[in-house]
């Protein structure tokens, strides 16, 4: 697998939880062997993480300490090569190589700058993306290819997860040096999210031919609306999937595709067929039951229906919540009274617009008219003017002990806020999954979503709540039947919530989704025939 996250080392999004389970889930099921590579970036200490610096094979007689290699990445004007070596460790049966180089060493974000590189170099502003994002993405594949050549592993598959992995199968196929090798390797990419932005394309057509090395005749076939776009390079070489069936779906038959730059009318002319497979969650590792391990202040069972460990998280939040509190990686705007009858709304995610935080912010005014009773909670971080917006509603007379914004984001502090929540929120314009919901269900906390994309696995009044129209009416009206229910049907909730988990452990499961990857992987090996 190639990617540019993996859980519990490197992560922006779902591509690390995706990427981290499934390898675990085929190594688990003993499918196969999994090696994952991904970079060594500038956050990571590689030997504190537990790595080891990987001395490369060498012939017979020669000396046994070469540890890097050098990788092609020329620019137009000139040629060039990048310094790479490499930090392996074992996780959970799982294989990870850390890519260390100068490119991806200077970056302490994965995807974005930070605050601290903008207080050392003001044109890196932070939340911008990497101004050399095509160049780190094609060091990353390239310098994969050549550690697979110099370990002699020839891998059945090539998994290349999102834009950043999705030319790989394009030059593995084209370039001498890797084409023989590779002869019998097949391709997956999987696409995580096809909306604009994240498709890793590039407009500089010349500087894509040179660092990738492909012919130009490539790079042409390779164009989406006149960028080289490494879906569409990938599409002539690999398998593509969507992360969910009612994505995939979208982007070939529906005007959502329009988010896309029509990427999927354009493989359907291709006759390029994209595969959807629903997301998975190794549900143990959100199992309430084991609150030490989550770091819960007690344990419940939504399952069984044994929830007074939840009340109790609920409180310590509240409690947490109710004043300026001193939280080590957030900052706190508002704060909740300490009212465990009162239901409470959770929202954890980035704070953008695709997520639906603009929608969610002109829906709190129509419940505060309506004069329902609610405590909201939101854990997040992301576009500054959402941001400033929510810190302006969570002090204004009308909210104030109900909205509480805690600005930034901590991993522990995101479970513990899933775990407190009655209803968790999900106003997507699009998503291509969800895990979100997922983790809620699992702790208790029913999903409220937009009935889009792979949303659509919620069904409406028996594992959460949907609604149709992406707008703040629907969303406030879909909130205030989640109050109404709460303070009339606890028993029907508790119904739900049941329900929730059921489904999850009847399909959602990584160790049943597996199947389906294992599927796609067979045909791709199919393509090398």
């Amino acid at each position: 697998m190639v990617s540019r996250e993996y859980d519990g080392l490197a992560g922006a999004g779902g591509v690390k939880d995706v990427c981290r389970q499934l390898a675990e889930a085929i190594v688990r099921q003993r499918k196969g062997n999994v090696r994952v590579v991904l970079p060594l970036y500038g956050f990571m200490d590689a030997d504190q993480l537990g790595f080891r610096l990987l001395k490369l094979p060498v012939r017979k007689g020669c000396p046994t300490n070469k540890t890097s290699f050098l990788v092609d990445m020329n620019y137009p004007e000139r040629e060039r090569r990048e310094e790479v070596s490499i930090w392996t460790k074992k996780m959970k049966g799982v294989q990870i190589y850390l890519l260390d180089a100068k490119r991806f060493r200077e970056k302490m974000g994965v995807y974005t700058y930070t605050a601290e590189e903008e207080a050392a170099h003001a044109w890196q502003k932070q939340g911008n993306g990497h101004f050399d994002y095509f160049a780190m993405n094609i060091l990353l594949q390239k310098a994969t290819l050549a550690l697979l050549i110099l370990l002699n592993h020839r891998p059945d598959i090539i998994h290349c997860h999102d834009g950043h992995g999705a030319t790989l199968p394009a030059m593995m196929r084209e370039l001498p040096g890797y084409r023989y090798f590779f002869s019998q390797t097949g391709a997956v990419v999987t696409i995580h999210n096809a909306g604009l932005g994240y498709h890793q394309e590039v407009d500089d057509l010349d500087f894509a031919r040179a660092v990738t090395g492909l012919p130009m005749a490539v790079i042409n076939t390779g164009r989406l609306a006149g960028n080289f776009d490494p879906f569409m390079a990938a599409s002539n070489y690999a398998i593509l999937n969507t992360v969910s069936a009612n994505y995939g779906r979208e982007l070939r038959e529906t005007p959502e595709d329009s988010r896309t730059g029509w990427l999927g009318h354009e493989l359907t002319q291709r006759r390029v067929t994209l595969a959807g497979i629903t997301n998975g969650i190794n549900a143990d590792n959100y199992n309430p039951a084991k609150a030490g391990k989550l770091g819960l202040p007690a344990p419940f069972n939504p399952l069984s229906g044994e929830l007074d460990g939840k009340r109790i998280c609920k409180e310590r939040m509240l409690v947490s919540c109710g004043k300026k509190h001193a939280w080590p990686t957030v900052e706190q705007f508002g704060h909740l009274k300490p009212e465990p009858e009162v239901p409470l709304f959770t929202f954890i995610g980035r704070l953008t617009s695709q997520k639906g935080v603009d929608i969610l912010l002109q829906a709190v005014p129509l419940l505060l008219e309506a004069d329902q009773v609610f405590h909201l909670l939101i854990l997040g971080t992301g576009n500054p003017q959402l941001e400033q917006r929510l810190q302006r509603l969570s002090k204004t007379p009308a909210t104030r002990g109900r909205i509480c914004f805690l600005k930034g984001y901590d991993q522990a502090l995101a479970t513990q806020i899933y775990a407190a929540g009655d209803f968790f929120l999900v106003p997507s314009l699009y998503e291509p999954c969800g895990l979100t919901d997922f983790i809620a269900q699992l702790l208790g906390n029913l999903p409220i979503v937009h009935y889009v994309g792979g949303l659509v696995k919620v069904v409406d009044g028996k594992t959460g709540f949907t609604y149709q129209d992406h707008s703040p009416t629907a969303l406030a009206r879909t909130m205030e039947k989640a109050i109404i229910m709460y303070n009339n049907e606890p028993d029907r909730l508790k119904k739900m919530q049941q329900q929730a988990i059921e489904q999850i452990h009847a399909q959602h499961t990584w160790d049943r989704v597996i199947t389906k990857y294992l599927s796609l992987y067979t045909k791709a090996v199919g393509m090398c025939c």
